[in-house]
């Protein structure tokens, strides 16, 4: 069976990366604070447009700076208060910081403090410091600065960084992160210059942002692609000027690196003397471009990153979640990018099943390239059938035969209509995957089915319905790539 295109040497990558940051320490007599942005641990975006990039790749590399890394996690007063949530996960900011301690030290990692940044008595960031105390965990306040980042005067001064904790630091690296965009960390690490500067310490800073990729075109597909994730935020890939004026070498970086980049460097000068930087690209430390090892593998899982998008971003619309004009960015980027539906064969061939059918259908596309259909009965949905075929498919079974006797879903299906309440009896995809583990108890067939479990990971699967939460779930843990049309499969206002 053929295997699914690998364009990125992860090995590679962690290798070159922690070697280039090591380089980075050395340029500032031996201390950097480097704002990490993105996920550090849980990058899936990376590792769907860079196949063979690995979800924890970053933090593995961490691991290689072991000994010299120190991690600090920043989160924004206002976000506590407001009890912001990511969405990924579904939780809210302050819980996802003990989250993010919790496999920081899983992995070995050093975790120094925690610093609520804009902090200006919020009973919320209070209650929030208070726990970390009684957790042992250190902490710090950074407050509000008026006129930031603009009104250089006063960030440059007592009343400015001068009035934040010191945080104290005992390692070379200082790795500044978050649970979310928005947390502080640039200005975390910029006070942290101001006051190792006052204490006659040198130290450096640099960011690590895996995206846009700085040496790759403008309108590459993996640069298209971090548009098309960031379409709410309004980020904006461009040519970086800064770069091009001192070396006259073509860069890219994003808007919001460029604007604030004069800023920036006023900072450094006020703070250092001089900018240690000429361009928003020299602050970066991004080795992802040089780790591409084919070029068409991550062009192609980059168009369908868009495709996939453009999906979500059409279903939040449908729940009011997203703008119109996200949809209309998007649309731009396709058509910058040529793409279309049909490059998913999934699409069509869901289409044409729910089409011969008359009900809600699923199709899958496999490591082979061969597409896969699932179609809706009365006892098990679309996406628990697309499943089922799925791993009949990779174990070469007769897609004629029954993985799960009648006998065992029946009972299932009376249960949650009966005791448990659902109007709707068909099984879920985790249901079904339960039953197919007592089936495989005594039916080797099934027990077969689900070894092939493991060999779903990378595919990808469309839908003619929304997904239930449940489905959409239990397909991504499985590490698959979901995408449906934005329809419900009954014209209902409530959906749960």
């Amino acid at each position: 069976m053929m295997m699914l295109k690998i364009g990125f040497d992860n090995q590679k990558y962690i290798e070159t990366q922690s070697a280039h940051i090591r380089e980075r320490i050395g340029q500032f007599g031996g201390k950097l604070y480097l704002e990490f942005g993105g996920k550090l641990f849980d990058d899936y975006h990376a590792s769907r447009v860079l196949p063979g990039f690995e979800p924890d790749s970053k933090v593995r590399m961490l691991q290689h700076l072991r000994d010299d890394v120190e991690i600090v996690v920043a989160i924004c007063a206002g976000d506590i208060e407001k009890n912001k949530v990511r969405s990924d996960l579904g939780i809210p900011y302050e819980e996802d910081v003990l989250r993010l301690i919790d496999v920081f030290r899983g992995m070995d990692l050093y975790v120094g403090s925690v610093t609520v940044t804009q902090y200006s008595g919020q009973p919320a960031a209070d209650a929030f410091l208070k726990r970390l105390d009684a957790l042992g965990v250190q902490t710090y306040r950074h407050y509000p600065i008026a006129g930031y980042p603009h009104n250089v005067d006063l960030i440059v001064s007592e009343d400015g960084y001068g009035r934040n904790d010191y945080i104290e630091t005992s390692r070379p690296l200082v790795v500044v992160t978050a649970p979310g965009p928005g947390s502080g960390k640039m200005a975390a690490c910029l006070s942290q210059l101001y006051h190792e500067h006052r204490r006659g310490r040198k130290a450096g800073y640099a960011k690590f942002e895996t995206f846009p990729v700085w040496n790759l075109p403008l309108d590459h597909p993996v640069n298209l692609a971090y548009e098309a994730a960031t379409a709410d935020l309004n980020d904006i890939n461009m040519i970086d000027p800064f770069h091009l004026k001192a070396y006259g070498v073509t860069t890219v970086n994003y808007n919001r690196d460029v604007e604030v980049f004069p800023v920036l460097r006023t900072i450094f000068e006020s703070i250092l003397g001089q900018c240690p930087y000429q361009s928003p690209t020299d602050m970066g430390v991004n080795m992802v471009g040089s780790c591409i090892v084919d070029d068409s593998a991550c062009r192609d899982a980059s168009h369908m990153e868009i495709l996939r998008r453009y999906y979500t971003a059409l279903n939040g619309r449908l729940r009011g979640t997203v703008d119109r004009e996200v949809v209309y960015k998007l649309e731009l980027l396709m058509k910058s990018a040529d793409v279309t539906p049909s490059i998913f064969p999934a699409v069509a061939a869901s289409l044409e099943k729910e089409a011969a059918t008359g009900a809600p259908a699923g199709a899958m596309v496999m490591p082979d390239g061969r597409v896969i259909t699932g179609k809706t009965s009365d006892q098990i949905g679309a996406a628990a059938a697309l499943l089922l075929n799925a791993l009949k498919y990779l174990g070469g079974i007769d897609q004629e035969l029954d993985l799960i006797s009648t006998q065992v879903l029946e009972p299932i299906c009376r249960l949650k209509t009966g005791s448990l309440g659902n109007k709707n009896p068909r099984l879920h995809s985790d249901e079904v995957l339960i039953a197919l583990c007592v089936s495989a108890l005594t039916n080797p067939i099934a027990d077969l089915a689900q070894k092939q479990l493991p060999k779903l990971k990378g595919c990808g699967a469309h839908f003619t319905v929304v997904l239930s939460d449940v489905d959409e779930n239990l397909y991504k843990r499985l590490g698959m790539h979901v995408s449906y049309e934005a329809k419900y499969e009954r014209q209902r206002l409530y959906y749960k």
